[in-house]
């Protein structure tokens, strides 16, 4: 489903990683681990084409991400990968459903259904005509997991996707993201700084200086 080989990225001459090769099969959850500043969610953006890497290569499902023309990575986002973003990146002019449901949206396939299952698989049913402004950390997190998981996502990228959350609701969203993978056969690369994150994985490696340990 993914395949990444000798990835490298530099900001102004200085590497943020170097050489990174890491293979995802389907069905296959995978938590990466790496001290504070060593590239982790930089990798993520140039695994999905938001970012420029240096040198290597990124297949998505068949397709190699960096040969793309923008236009066709933006495709390739919006059919094939659920971006879990540390930063939720929800947008503040439309509620919290419409949030979840932009992607099938995008994709030109509203279904209010699936939005309000993700609505309460999440545990915020009935909060679907808030704004995002209207909600707690916590709640924006469980949003934006909904929004990555609505439209059934071939890869799914989660950057630090439980932070903001109590141990019980990580576990339940952990559960939640898990089911997805195993239901619809598609793969999950989790960056976490937690251990009790990283445990629910089906295999673990570690982002360093000069490349992927594990």
């Amino acid at each position: 489903m993914l395949r990444i080989e000798a990835l490298s990225k530099s900001y102004d001459r200085t590497p943020v990683f170097h050489d990174v090769s890491l293979v995802l099969a389907p069905g296959e959850f995978v938590a990466m681990l790496g001290e504070s500043g060593v590239g982790k969610s930089t990798l993520l953006n140039c695994i999905a084409g938001l970012d420029e890497a240096d040198s290597g290569s990124v297949q998505l499902d068949g397709q190699r991400v960096l040969s793309l023309s923008e236009p066709e990575r933006a495709r390739l986002r919006r059919e094939k990968l659920g971006f879990v973003f540390q930063a939720f990146h929800l947008l503040p002019q439309l509620t919290v459903a419409q949030n979840i449901e932009l992607p099938l949206r995008l994709l030109g396939k509203p279904d209010a259904q699936r939005t309000n299952e993700l609505l309460a698989a999440v545990g915020l049913a009935g909060l679907g005509a808030r704004s995002p402004a209207q909600l707690s950390g916590g709640q924006l997190q469980r949003v934006a997991l909904a929004r990555a998981l609505v439209h059934r996502p071939r890869l799914i990228l989660a950057d630090e996707p439980t932070g903001n959350l109590d141990p019980a609701t990580a576990e339940r969203m952990l559960d939640l993201l898990q089911a997805q993978v195993k239901a619809e056969g598609a793969a999950c690369l989790l960056v976490t700084h937690s251990a009790a994150a990283a445990a629910r994985a089906d295999r673990r490696v570690q982002l360093t200086a000069g490349g992927i340990v594990g």
